[in-house]
C-alpha cells in the first residue's frame, strides 16, 4: 500500500481532469505553470485520471503530452513519487499493444514518466488514515448507457482490437468519439440536465468495501467537499476540479500534509 506521512514533512498533491492536448495550448500552459509552482514542495503527486483529452495509445503524438511526460519524469528523477490513474478519456494509458504491433510501440507511459499506475479505485494511507482514490466515473451508476460503454471499452478484447489499428485511424476514431460526447453534453444542457454526477449509493458501497471514511475523486467537474454520516460515522468526499484557462480560469490541487487537508486554486 502507498503510505504518505512516514515523515512529517511529506506532502501529497492531488489533481485530475486537465484534459490536456494540442487542441488547447492555453489550458496546458495554465496547468504546467500551476504544477511547477506547487510540485516543488510535494513528496507525492497523484493524477486521478483524464490527464489528457483523449489517449489512443502510448504512441500518442501530441506535443503537449510530451511536455507533461517530461515534467513528470523530471519530478520522479528529483524524488517525487508520481502516481497516475486512468480516466474515461485516457483509459488506454500504459495499455499493452498487441504482440504484432509491439515491436514498433514506444516505451510505455510509466517507463517514460517514472509514474506508478494506480488501480481504479485504490486505497492509500495519508498520515495514518486510509483513503479511497478513484477517477469517479465508475460511481456514476445512474447513467446506464455510459456504464455499458465503459465496460466495453475496458475489456481486453476491445482494447486489443483498437490498439491493433494504425495510429491515424485511432486518432480519427478519437475525434469522432469526442464529437459525439460533445453532442450528448449539449443535448443534456438544453434539457436542463448537467454532466452526470456520482451516485451516493455507489460511493458509499465503494467506501464500505474499502473500509474507509474518506474518498477523493474527479470526473464530475463539481469541486467540493461533501461531509455526511456513513453508518453513523463521519465521512467526507473530496471532488477535484477540472482545468480550463478560458474565461473564468478554473483548476486546482487538493493538498494533504501533517496539518490536514486544504485546497489550492479552487
Amino acid at each position: 500500500m502507498i503510505v504518505v506521512g512516514q515523515a512529517a514533512r511529506e506532502v501529497a498533491l492531488f489533481c485530475s481532469d486537465m484534459h490536456l492536448g494540442d487542441h488547447d495550448p492555453a489550458t496546458a500552459a495554465f496547468f504546467f505553470a500551476r504544477l511547477d509552482a506547487q510540485a516543488h514542495s510535494a513528496s507525492h503527486l497523484f493524477l486521478l485520471g483524464d490527464l489528457f483529452e483523449a489517449w489512443v495509445g502510448d504512441d500518442q503524438p501530441d506535443a503537449v503530452a510530451q511536455q507533461l511526460i517530461a515534467r513528470l519524469a523530471a519530478l520522479a528523477a528529483r524524488g517525487v513519487q508520481v502516481h497516475a490513474m486512468r480516466g474515461n478519456r485516457d483509459f488506454l494509458l500504459d495499455a499493452a499493444f498487441p504482440a504484432a504491433a509491439r515491436a514498433a510501440a514506444p516505451r510505455p507511459f510509466h517507463e517514460r514518466t517514472g509514474a506508478l499506475m494506480l488501480d481504479d479505485p485504490c486505497t492509500v494511507t495519508l498520515f495514518g488514515e486510509a483513503v479511497l482514490l478513484a477517477h469517479g466515473d465508475a460511481q456514476c451508476t445512474d447513467d446506464l448507457d455510459y456504464q455499458r460503454a465503459r465496460a466495453r471499452a475496458r475489456s481486453s478484447a476491445w482494447q486489443r482490437d483498437f490498439l491493433a489499428r494504425p495510429l491515424d485511424e485511432r486518432l480519427r476514431i478519437a475525434v469522432e468519439l469526442r464529437g459525439e460526447s460533445r453532442r450528448v453534453q449539449a443535448e443534456r444542457a438544453m434539457g436542463g440536465v448537467g454532466p452526470g454526477d456520482v451516485s451516493l449509493r455507489a460511493v458509499e458501497a465503494a467506501m464500505r468495501a474499502a473500509g474507509v471514511r474518506t474518498m477523493v475523486h474527479g470526473h464530475t467537474h463539481r469541486p467540493a467537499c461533501h461531509r455526511w454520516k456513513l453508518d453513523g460515522a463521519a465521512a467526507q468526499r473530496w471532488v477535484l476540479p477540472d482545468w480550463h484557462a478560458g474565461g473564468a480560469a478554473r483548476g486546482g490541487f487538493l493538498r494533504v500534509d501533517s496539518s490536514g487537508w486544504s485546497t489550492i486554486g479552487y
